[in-house]
């Protein structure tokens, strides 16, 4: 008799175009293999065994593990209750590694932070390098990377020069402005690992290369030796950094292409789901739909939200807010997608079934304390935060009814600077539609649309920021934001130092610099590669 397929629960969060996770559970000792992604989970439950031919002794069924009692929970809407079982595993369950890491994974995807941590600290006990490295990982990405740097002091030396070790204490360094540390901790994992393709990446980002420079054949051997399409990429991205640097534009142009062809290919966008979504968003959020949910009874604020496109200046309108004694931090904390988990999707119809199922009597003021309480997690000094995650076009509308006092401060730049800036940035984070000017030029449209829409649906509670504009006088625009967010009005807070504070987006190197307008028409030296772009964005 055939194999009977064995039935499984489907868990989807806020990012339809997610690739799946299965969490196979065996028989017996529920031996889990588990291949995560951050938006979308599937479990498989443990296949039905055939009748036995006589009747066995009755005993009680095993209980479920708690991790799959929480990810039913997820499944079904319950945040919190998902969460607490989570708990309940580290407390009270298997302790073994695979159960661990699966807790990890769902922690890390519903943004419950302590729980990421503590799961991550049990892994790392192992001791292996790879456990110990995506403890540090975990720690610097929820910005602990004091705590992190610590950790990695008390290993033995051996640990402490492995070149994934140097990396990210190179990578922390990057990130505080250190460049000169920076660069000698990538140095030195080049050193032990010749072929680091991130390291060399890493070290290009941060350095000018001129003619000469004997770093330029070394990249340039090791990307004709690359084989896997990762490490390809890596290195056509830091030759492109290289031939830019040397004014080689025509050369620059071909090898970021070079290197975005290669994510495309291993991860491509879907511009047509993020534009059925927009039009959902478009349709159903509406003055009048909007009244159909009820008020949010959340008080108060505790972010500043500034939102746009990547490269579109939100991190230089976050240092500036940084600069006020009221604001204490900020960064791409990316937590409100998390917080409306229990909506169980983004759409008009997912909030009224949300609302009619609740059994609290603000439901939307729940998810606003939900937000604050992870907000509270990633940032445990009080005071006002920036959050600037990126990717929260679709959100808004949710957003500003569950947090009915927030505003948002919304970049918008030179479409043709955007796009060149995407295109030859290799974003960590894995911003998939960045990697081809037809993806960005599709996304940007998009993008557009939604912001018009959110900006005639909420009025004066979005601040439309044109980059240009905030880098030519940034004085007047720090008045501006002050005033649109409430702030008590301080002088040159555009002029604040940032150092000690970690800035983890592509735009450390230009943050921490005095600002400038020479980044204004960057593409302009890119314009007869554009003309495809225009065409597709313009129409």
């Amino acid at each position: 008799m055939a194999r009977q397929r064995r039935p499984f629960f489907a868990f989807q969060a806020i990012d339809p175009a997610a690739k799946p996770c299965r969490v196979d559970a065996g028989d017996d000792r529920r031996a889990l293999n588990c291949s995560m992604s951050r938006k979308h989970f599937r479990l498989d439950q443990p296949r039905a065994k055939p009748a036995p031919a006589t009747r066995p002794t009755p005993r009680l069924a095993a209980a479920k593990p708690f991790f799959v009692q929480g990810l039913e929970a997820l499944k079904a809407g319950d945040r919190r209750g998902g969460a607490e079982l989570l708990a309940r595993e580290l407390r009270d369950g298997d302790s073994s590694a695979q159960v661990i890491g699966v807790v990890f994974q769902l922690a890390s995807h519903i943004s419950e932070i302590e729980l990421a941590i503590e799961a991550s600290r049990r892994l790392a006990a192992s001791g292996s390098i790879d456990d110990l490295a995506a403890y540090w990982s975990t720690l610097s990405s929820y910005g602990r990377d004091g705590e992190a740097a610590d950790h990695i002091k008390q290993q033995p030396s051996a640990v402490r020069d492995h070149p994934m070790v140097l990396y990210r204490l190179a990578a922390i360094a990057t990130e505080h402005g250190r460049f000169e540390q920076a660069e000698d901790l990538f140095r030195r994992a080049i050193g032990k690992a010749p072929g680091f393709s991130a390291a060399w990446l890493s070290l290009a980002m941060i350095k000018t290369f001129g003619a000469g420079d004997p770093d330029i054949a070394e990249i340039e051997r090791l990307a004709r030796l690359a084989r896997e399409p990762d490490a390809r990429a890596n290195f056509f991205y830091a030759l492109g950094k290289v031939r830019e640097d040397s004014h080689d534009i025509d050369e620059a142009f071909r090898l970021y292409s070079e290197a975005g062809a290669i994510r495309r290919q291993l991860n491509p966008a879907d511009a047509e789901q993020f534009e059925r979504d927009a039009d959902a968003a478009i349709a159903g959020y509406t003055a009048a739909s909007l009244r159909q949910l009820a008020p949010s009874g959340f008080e108060g604020q505790r972010s500043l939200f500034v939102t746009g496109l990547p490269r579109s200046g939100t991190t230089l309108t976050e240092r500036i807010l940084c600069g006020h004694s009221a604001v204490v931090d900020g960064g791409e904390v990316n937590l409100f997608g998390a917080s409306i988990l229990s909506t169980l999707g983004i759409r008009l119809e997912n909030a009224l079934a949300y609302q009619q199922r609740a059994i609290t009597q603000d439901p939307w003021g729940e998810i606003g304390r939900d937000y604050v309480r992870l907000l509270n997690m990633r940032f445990r000094t009080p005071g006002l935060v920036v959050d600037k995650s990126l990717g929260q076009s679709l959100l808004i509308g949710l957003l500003l009814h569950c947090l009915p006092e927030a505003r948002i401060a919304w970049l918008r730049r030179s479409p043709e600077d955007v796009a060149i800036s995407c295109l030859r940035t290799p974003f960590a984070g894995g911003l998939r539609w960045t990697a081809s000017l037809a993806d960005i030029a599709d996304h940007m449209r998009i993008d557009d649309r939604l912001f018009a829409h959110w900006r005639a649906l909420f009025g004066d509670r979005i601040l439309e920021v044109p980059y240009e504009e905030l880098v030519r006088d940034p004085g007047s625009w720090a008045e501006r934001l002050q005033s649109h967010f409430g702030l008590k009005r301080e002088a040159a807070i555009h002029k604040a130092t940032q150092r000690g504070r970690s800035i983890k987006t592509a735009s450390v190197g230009q943050v921490l610099r005095p600002i400038t307008t020479d980044r204004i028409g960057r593409a302009s030296s890119f314009s007869r590669h554009l003309q495809p772009f225009r065409e597709r964005y313009f129409g």
